[in-house]
């Protein structure tokens, strides 16, 4: 059982930036790929941003790219999502997801997640 404890999000407002961090525990987290995805009101969840198990690999969708960064402490089994040149549409809730399959890619798709943290809200005002 992995357990998944985002940091809590906020309010900002277009132009700024917000850091979240994911707090995993069990002591294999190195041997997790892990993501950030995001539902916003009335939409679908989207996958963000992933980073893979081993050599820490970088995934990012489009929209976001350049903007987010994502990454690893194996030693403090924390992944965080620094996000700036926040805009109004990247509000939503946001989730970070864990992926215990031993392999080397970082899933787009969110049920090939095993386990997802509670989701915390980040608002970008305009």
């Amino acid at each position: 059982q992995v357990q998944l404890v985002e940091s809590r999000g906020g309010l900002v407002q277009a132009g700024g930036s917000l850091r979240l961090s994911c707090a995993a525990s069990g002591r294999t987290f190195s041997s997790y790929a892990m993501a950030w995805f995001r539902q916003a009101p009335g939409k679908e969840r989207e996958f963000v941003a992933g980073i893979s198990r081993t050599l820490s690999r970088t995934y990012y969708a489009d929209a976001v790219k350049g903007r987010f960064t994502i990454s690893r402490d194996n030693a403090k089994n924390t992944v965080y999502l620094q996000m700036n040149s926040l805009k109004p549409e990247d509000t939503a809730v946001y989730y970070c997801a864990a992926d215990l399959r031993p392999t080397t890619v970082v899933p787009t798709r969110g049920a090939l997640y095993d386990y997802w943290g509670q989701g915390t809200q980040v608002t970008v005002s305009s």
